[in-house]
């Protein structure tokens, strides 16, 4: 269900981010920065770091979810550490407390540099368990 969810995601295939690790309540991908990702001193651009975080965060609470339940974001934070100047970016999302309505998450985004990672952002969210219907109201 969640694999087919990712797969069926336009934005996430637009941009090229891969999920490489899935399981309940986790969820980890990569990305690989094209120039048109970046802006000055060829930093990744700190929307597209938000949305990674966004993104893994929101895949690790939709696998807590039953059939019929949706996620959405109600609230994100993102602390910007260190700037992206890297090939690659990684992701991982955690679900720190699973809740009937409510899932709060955290997130880790780095790069390698030198063999070390190097953390670019953290982030947490809030993401809102929603019924199909109220998708439709």
């Amino acid at each position: 269900m969640v694999l087919e969810k990712f797969k069926a995601n336009t934005y996430t295939q637009h941009i090229g981010f891969n999920l490489t690790h899935l399981d309940a309540g986790i969820a980890e991908g990569e990305l690989a920065v094209r120039p048109e990702f970046t802006q000055q001193l060829n930093f990744l651009h700190g929307g597209l770091t938000a949305t990674i975080g966004d993104i893994v965060m929101g895949f690790a609470a939709f696998t807590l979810v039953r059939k019929g339940q949706q996620v959405v974001t109600a609230d994100i934070r993102v602390s910007y550490l260190n700037p992206a100047v890297s090939s690659i970016i990684y992701a991982k999302g955690v679900v720190i407390k699973a809740g009937k309505r409510l899932h709060f998450c955290e997130a880790e985004l780095w790069t390698e540099k030198d063999g070390q990672q190097l953390i670019v952002a953290k982030a947490s969210s809030t993401m809102a368990v929603i019924e199909a219907v109220d998708i439709l109201r």
